[in-house]
């Protein structure tokens, strides 16, 4: 039995933004999933504290108001979200996130902003493990394929259901399943253990942020430089 036939658990955030430094928890969730099925579900809605822009509204659907009026504050999500992470992390459970270096990033820049103790700390000096994306693991698995590479994008790839995109507790399970998908899809995915599958993503998104910054050069942007640090990316010290 591989470790995505093992309990999985689906996390997803859903924000003010794009820039994982800068932008702000608007609700999180986490699920566990066993063998492709829901077990378990938390979930969070915060008042980040800044205005929620349109264009974030218009993706996931929380308004200001309703931000304000039913979310908690945001560094209790925030610390709510990481304990209960953690808590996975220590007993050895994969925590799946799609594109993992942006939902992983944001989380600790908000638990810098609001004087909380990193992952790392939480986790004693280590760095979040094990995790699974299945947006590198994807890229890497089936590099050449055609077309946009987003989770409902790949969902469809894969014959994952996907009902409510950019839900978060929707893309939690989504994400989870997906794992589930690629590695039935992909033996050699299915027999690599946890901690080693941990290690090869950690290559596989420094090669393709290499090869993309590569690319960038080639068509012009000379000072293209493409993040290849996975799944957790360094936080400048200016972070407010």
């Amino acid at each position: 039995m591989g470790w995505h036939q093992e309990l999985l658990i689906g996390f997803d955030l859903e924000t003010t933004g794009t820039d994982p430094r800068e932008a702000r928890i608007v609700t999180g969730a986490v699920i566990e999933v066993r063998a492709g099925q829901p077990i378990g579900h938390r979930e969070w809605l915060a008042d980040p504290g800044v205005e929620i822009p349109a264009d974030a509204v218009a993706v996931h659907g929380i308004s200001n108001e309703r931000a304000a009026a039913e979310g908690r504050p945001a560094d209790q999500v925030a610390d709510a979200i990481a304990d209960v992470l953690t808590t996975y992390w220590k007993t050895g459970v994969p925590v799946v996130a799609y594109n993992a270096a942006f939902d992983l990033t944001l989380l600790s820049a908000e638990l810098r902003r609001h004087g909380l103790p990193s992952l790392r700390d939480r986790l004693g000096g280590v760095d979040p493990a094990p995790v699974v994306d299945p947006y590198t693991i994807d890229r890497s698995v089936d590099r050449y394929r055609r077309g946009k590479r987003n989770l409902e994008a790949v969902c469809r790839e894969y014959g994952v259901p996907l009902d409510a995109a950019h839900n978060a507790s929707a893309d939690a399970l989504a994400a989870a399943r997906l794992a589930h998908a690629i590695a039935d899809r992909h033996p050699k995915i299915a027999s690599l253990g946890p901690a080693e599958l941990h290690r090869r993503q950690i290559e596989w998104y420094a090669q393709w942020a290499a090869d993309f910054q590569s690319f960038l050069r080639r068509k012009g942007e000379a000072d293209a430089v493409v993040d290849g640090t996975w799944p957790l990316r360094e936080l400048a010290d200016e972070t407010v």
